[in-house]
């Protein structure tokens, strides 16, 4: 396993527990509150933990999440990989007690939404930065915005897109139109009644047939929401509409006709940590990609951006999902 991370450093787990105080059975203890305030899905024994420091067992991704939130540490500073740009300082600690304030607040969330990049000259990601935290203010003040916002999320499997949009459907209260949640159980049928199965994602039946009305439905589910003055997000891969400059203008051209502001992020990451994730949440969808995952990966443009104006999250590693886990924890008031 350990040849599998080359850069993994598990003696590092120790050193941190040891430096709070921390016992195997604490640690267990802690990582089981954080898990049930994150949802992760994890259950955070002392055996796991002791094979995690011994490095016989490398942790998956919703253990490293609950680690750096117990010990206030990115994933590189805790040993699981190499550092990127801008890693080397230690993440904001959470306070151990309950503060509601909100300028430590406000650092979080800025912080988390500090991953949000300009994609094309043409965006303003300051501008877009500050709709999300007054979207946020107003949301927990009880006040509204006065003209609504699609966002379009959108990325490759596995890129960590539906953790970025659920993050600012909580800062915002606008709600997150999933397209799985919101069309697979029609498409499964759909499938099936065309002489498919229901978990392909990877024919032509898939993409030429049902593909088409998966994504006509969620955007008039957005229509709906944007014609009643509420601020939309669209969560779904979005990987033939973004290269496709025609679609791109259209859409920006009919919000432009109701007087919607829009903004198109589009979540990278890198192939290692995208087959973690997908293969982590076991979708019944996602097995032909781990059955032939080469041959998927290669089917990918891993450099591709969308089309027209659009922001960047760089979720490599899952640098940008672990920010938004501090925000959380500090909107919260979690603490160890």
């Amino acid at each position: 396993m350990a040849r599998q991370h080359p850069d993994w450093k598990p003696e590092l787990l120790r050193t941190h527990r040891e430096s709070i105080g921390l016992t195997l059975e604490d640690t267990g203890e802690k990582l089981r509150e954080i898990a049930e305030r994150h949802s992760f899905n994890i259950a955070a024994n002392f055996q796991t933990i002791w094979g995690h420091e011994k490095g016989s067992v490398y942790p998956g991704p919703h253990y490293r999440r609950a680690y750096c939130r117990l010990y206030q540490r990115n994933e590189a500073q805790l040993g699981f990989r190499r550092a990127l740009p801008g890693e080397d300082a230690p993440v904001q600690s959470v306070p151990t007690v309950t503060d509601n304030s909100l300028p430590d607040q406000s650092r979080a969330v800025r912080q988390a939404l500090g991953s949000i990049r300009a994609g094309t000259d043409d965006v303003d990601g300051d501008l877009l930065r500050e709709r999300v935290v007054d979207a946020w203010r107003r949301h927990t003040t009880g006040g509204a915005v006065d003209s609504p916002a699609v966002v379009l999320v959108g990325g490759f499997a596995g890129s960590g897109k539906s953790e970025f949009a659920k993050f600012l459907g909580g800062l915002t209260g606008w709600p997150i139109l999933d397209k799985d949640s919101l069309t697979r159980p029609l498409v499964d049928q759909l499938l099936i009644a065309l002489g498919g199965e229901a978990h392909d994602r990877s024919s032509a039946l898939y993409r030429e047939k049902v593909r088409p009305l998966e994504y006509r439905c969620l955007m008039e589910a957005a229509w709906d929401n944007v014609d009643c003055g509420i601020s939309t997000i669209l969560d779904a891969p979005f990987i033939s509409e973004f290269s496709q400059a025609e679609w791109m203008q259209r859409f920006y051209n009919r919000c432009r006709s109701k007087r919607v502001s829009v903004a198109t992020i589009w979540v990278e990451c890198d192939p290692e940590s995208m087959r973690e994730y997908i293969e982590f949440r076991g979708a019944a969808r996602d097995a032909w990609k781990m059955e032939a995952w080469e041959e998927y990966l290669s089917s990918l443009d891993l450099e591709m951006r969308p089309q027209g104006p659009h922001f960047v999250v760089d979720n490599r590693l899952g640098a940008a999902v672990a920010l938004v886990d501090e925000a959380r924890d500090v909107l919260s008031g979690g603490g160890l």
